[in-house]
């Protein structure tokens, strides 16, 4: 099987204490020199073009300090262009892959670490939202084994493990993730009932079960993926949608869960919106509260006032501006603070059992 096609996004760290030891993967969530480490994040996939337009790049930094009066701590941003120069695509499904290899090996112009040594990338990502709709069992996109293979009719080994395999090759440092919506496939076929009543020929379960896969992640929109279902229909549907993928994390991967994206447009009203977001937050410090195997990236996405600047090309009616969204900042910075809480109670735990 030949696949050239990926797409990265990096996962960044705002708060430097983290980068002071390794992050590892466990079943029981992310670790930082044996503690645990719990976040709340933000998706800002826009800021590598905005940093790169010398009139705008200031909102980058603005985005962050934004951010971080929020208290959340990492930020999902894309790592990759197509066309113009240099491109990752230099055309549909023509790749180059040496700009891949610059990117993971890309010497940080402000510290003069390369990224595959910089403490302030967490990890990487293959592709955001990877789909093989010409087999909605999975097994293309990926297959992890030839025992697994003979199961799905002798398919050749897939596209995940290849490529998570070649960014290991490069970067040892930092974990990896594949992007995933979080749709089942064929592996469980019950779990298919779970679906929002499509697929899109991903496998949670086998494309997750890659051992280079670090951690997995689902994404989340029952606006769009139900539309003309109720509010409690699409409430009820996300409950089971977190609960199904905590689960199969926790007792199947056995690796930490990301709600790597979720979102609600702001046209269904403010009040709504917040509403869901406070929701899905309130499940999340649930599920953190029980093992800490999930934490938020999470909201897509967060955005900069336009002021007149190309800020409104990136405003798609998802958008959160916290300086310009009160409550909406207020639920995000309550949340941030309820997890930074629970992981200094994990830590004091885990240190008192060290001492005992």
């Amino acid at each position: 099987m030949v696949s050239t096609t990926w797409i990265i996004a990096m996962f960044l760290l705002l708060e430097a204490q983290f980068s002071l030891g390794r992050m590892v993967p466990s079943n029981l969530g992310f670790l930082v020199q044996g503690s645990p480490f719990l976040f709340n994040g933000f998706n800002s996939y826009w800021m590598m073009k905005v940093a790169s337009d010398p009139d705008n790049h200031h909102k980058v930094t603005d985005a962050f300090r934004e951010a971080s009066t929020a208290g959340l701590t990492v930020c999902r941003t894309w790592a990759f262009g197509d066309g113009g120069d240099p491109a990752l695509q230099i055309s549909p499904g023509v790749y180059d892959e040496r700009v891949f290899q610059r990117v993971v090996t890309r010497l940080n112009v402000f510290t003069g670490v390369s990224y595959r040594d910089e403490a302030m990338i967490m990890a990487w990502e293959l592709m955001n939202e990877p789909r093989c709709q010409t087999d909605y069992s999975g097994a293309t996109l990926n297959v992890t084994d030839k025992t697994l293979a003979n199961k799905f009719v002798n398919v050749e080994l897939g596209w995940v493990q290849e490529m998570a395999s070649f960014v290991k090759s490069i970067d040892k440092n930092h974990l990896l993730e594949l992007g995933m919506e979080g749709f089942y496939g064929d592996s469980i076929p019950q779990r298919k009932q779970v679906n929002p009543g499509y697929e899109f020929g991903t496998d949670f379960i086998s494309n997750n079960l890659v051992k280079e896969i670090d951690f997995a992640t689902i994404h989340a929109y029952p606006d769009v993926w139900l539309p003309g279902k109720s509010e409690d229909e699409q409430k009820e549907f996300m409950e089971r949608w977190m609960w199904n993928h905590w689960e199969d994390a926790r007792y199947i991967l056995k690796k930490p869960l990301v709600i790597a994206e979720f979102g609600r447009r702001s046209k269904d009203g403010l009040v709504e919106r917040d509403l869901y977001i406070g929701s899905i937050y309130r499940d999340v410090f649930r599920y953190a509260t029980s093992g800490g195997t999930m934490s938020v990236v999470g909201q897509w996405k967060l955005d900069m006032a336009s002021d007149g600047t190309r800020m409104d090309d990136y405003h798609d009616g998802y958008e959160i501006i916290l300086s310009q969204s009160p409550s909406t900042s207020g639920i995000i910075s309550r949340q941030s603070h309820a997890m930074n809480a629970l992981m200094s109670q994990f830590f004091t735990r885990d240190n008192i059992i060290r001492l005992a």
